[in-house]
C-alpha cells in the first residue's frame, strides 16, 4: 500500500548531481552508486577478516579477547556512518533536493561537531570502564586483558573515526559516492601489512601483538579523515565547509534521524553482545571465540548492505524532499530486494560450509563447533537482516525511523531475553542459535511490513 504520487516542479537551480538523484532509472542509478560502496566494504571487510586471521595466530585467547571487544568497535562504525551519518546524509540530501545549497553547506560544520562530541565523550568512558564492561560480558585472564590492550588503543583514537565518517557522509549525502569508496578502498589495502608489521614486528618496529592490530585501525581511520577532509573543505564537494553560527534547528535536522537511528544501532549490537554474554555463561572462552567468529560474519552484512544503504539514504532523502513519493517508495523496495539476495547466498552459503569460514582463524574444536551450529542456524536468516537493514537506512533518507527502530525492539528482545529463557529451559546452544535467526525474521518483516502500509507519508 503506497501514498499518493505528490510532487513538486523540477527547480533549475538544481545541481545536476542532485537532478540526477530525481530522475534516472533507478535499477542503474542504485547498481551504478552501489557498485563502489560495495567494493571498498567488501575490501575493508577483507582487511578486516586479515586482521582477525593475524590475532588468531596469537591464540584462542587474543580471539576471544577481540570477540568482546569487537561489537563495540562496530557500534561505532554502525553509529559514526550509518546512524548519525546515515542523519548527516538525508539532512545534506534533503536540502540539496530541495534546492537550498545554502543549508546544505552550514551542516557540514554541525555534523563535525556532533561527530566530533560524540567520539571524544565515547573514548572517555571506554577508557574509564573499558575493563569492567569486558569482564561483565565474560572475560577473564588473558582473554580480558587481550581486550583491554586492543580496546585502550582503538578508543585512544576514536574522534578520529567519527570524524571520518562525518566527513564521509556529508559526501554521499551529496550523491557522491566515489570519493569515500576511493580512500576507504586505499586505506583498507594499507590496513593489512601495517597490522601485520605492529602485530608482529618488522625492522625497527616492535612486536605490538593484539594491540598493534588496534593502532594500524587507528592509523587507518586517522588517514581517512585527512583525505576527506581535504577533499570537503576545499570546496570541491558539492556541499562545501561554510563557517556558520551554530543553530538549534540544524543540528535538529540531523538528530532527528540520526539520534533514532542511534538506538537501531544500539539495538542491533545489544542482540549480540548480550548473546556473546550468554555462551560466555554458558560455555566458556573457547565457545566465546566460535561465537564471535561467527558472528564476525553477521557484522560484515552491515558494511555490505551499507554499500546499497548510502544511496539509498541519497537518492530516498532528495526524492522525498522533492515531493516524488512513488519514486522513493520504488527506490526503497529495489535496494531491499538487493539487500536479500546478497545477504541470502551468503548466510546460506556459511550454513552449508560452516568450516570454511572458521577454521581460517582457528582450529579448537569448540571454538569450531560452536561457530558451525551458529552459522548453521542463523545463516539462513541473513537475508532477511540484509532486507531489513536496507529499508532502515532508505527510511533514514525518508525521515521516518519509528518502525525500523520497533523492529530493533523487537528482535532485541527476542534474541537476549528469548534467548535467555531458552538457554535457561534447555541448555541447548542450537536452539539458542535458532531464536536469533527468528529474531532476524521479525525484523525484516516488521521493518517491511510497516513501510509497505505507508507509514513514511502518514502526517505530510
Amino acid at each position: 500500500m503506497t501514498a499518493p504520487a505528490t510532487s513538486r516542479p523540477m527547480d533549475d537551480t538544481l545541481d545536476p548531481r542532485t537532478r540526477v538523484l530525481l530522475q534516472a532509472p533507478v535499477v542503474p542509478l542504485l547498481l551504478r552508486m552501489a557498485w563502489p560502496n560495495v567494493i571498498v566494504m567488501l575490501a575493508q571487510a577483507g582487511a578486516g577478516l586479515i586482521e582477525t586471521w593475524l590475532i588468531g595466530k596469537l591464540g584462542t585467547d587474543a580471539l576471544a579477547g577481540m570477540a568482546l571487544v569487537f561489537p563495540g568497535v562496530m557500534l561505532m562504525q554502525m553509529l559514526s556512518a550509518g546512524s548519525i551519518g546515515g542523519g548527516i546524509s538525508a539532512a545534506v540530501a534533503r536540502a540539496l533536493g530541495g534546492g537550498r545549497r545554502a543549508d546544505a553547506n552550514a551542516l557540514v560544520l554541525h555534523a563535525l561537531v556532533i561527530n566530533g562530541a560524540l567520539g571524544l565523550v565515547i573514548s572517555a568512558l571506554m577508557l574509564a570502564f573499558g575493563r569492567e564492561i569486558y569482564a561483565a560480558l565474560g572475560g577473564s585472564g588473558a582473554s580480558l586483558e587481550a581486550a583491554v590492550a586492543y580496546s585502550d588503543y582503538v578508543y585512544l583514537g576514536n574522534v578520529f573515526l567519527w570524524l571520518m565518517n562525518a566527513l564521509a557522509s556529508v559526501i554521499r549525502g551529496s550523491g557522491n559516492m566515489h570519493v569515500p569508496a576511493l580512500v576507504i578502498f586505499l586505506g583498507a589495502l594499507l590496513l593489512a601489512p601495517v597490522s601485520a608489521a605492529l602485530i608482529f614486528g618488522f625492522g625497527p618496529v616492535p612486536a605490538m601483538g593484539i594491540a598493534g592490530g588496534a593502532l594500524a585501525f587507528v592509523l587507518f581511520n586517522v588517514g581517512g579523515m585527512a583525505a576527506l577532509g581535504w577533499y570537503v573543505l576545499s570546496g570541491r564537494n558539492v556541499a562545501h565547509f561554510a563557517w556558520a553560527r551554530l543553530q538549534g534547528p540544524k543540528f535538529a535536522d540531523i538528530l532527528r534521524v540520526g539520534g533514532v537511528g542511534t538506538i537501531s544501532s544500539i539495538q542491533t549490537n545489544v542482540s549480540i553482545i548480550g548473546a556473546t554474554a550468554l555462551v560466555a555463561s554458558y560455555a566458556g572462552p573457547a565457545a566465546v571465540a566460535g561465537f564471535g567468529t561467527g558472528a564476525r560474519l553477521e557484522y560484515l552484512l552491515v558494511p555490505l548492505v551499507f554499500g546499497f544503504g548510502a544511496p539509498l539514504v541519497a537518492m530516498v532523502g532528495s526524492n522525498v524532499g522533492a515531493g516524488h513519493r512513488d519514486r522513493a517508495l520504488h527506490i526503497a523496495w529495489v535496494g531491499s530486494a538487493f539487500s536479500f539476495a546478497i545477504c541470502e547466498i551468503i548466510g546460506l552459503t556459511a550454513a552449508a560450509l560452516p568450516g570454511a569460514w572458521l577454521q581460517l582463524f582457528d582450529s579448537d574444536p569448540t571454538m569450531v563447533a560452536t561457530g558451525a551450529d551458529y552459522l548453521r542456524y542463523v545463516g539462513p536468516f541473513y537475508g532477511f537482516f540484509g532486507a531489513g537493514l536496507a529499508l532502515y537506512f532508505a527510511s533514514q533518507g525518508a525521515g521516518r525511523l519509528l518502525w525500523p527502530l520497533l523492529g530493533g525492539f523487537v528482535r532485541m528482545v527476542v534474541a537476549v531475553l528469548g534467548g535467555w529463557l531458552v538457554l535457561r529451559a534447555s541448555g541447548s546452544l542450537t536452539l539458542f542459535f535458532l531464536t536469533l535467526g527468528l529474531a532476524m525474521l521479525l525484523y525484516g518483516v516488521i521493518v517491511a511490513a510497516s513501510i509497505w502500509r505507508g507509514v513514511w507519508f502518514k502526517g505530510r
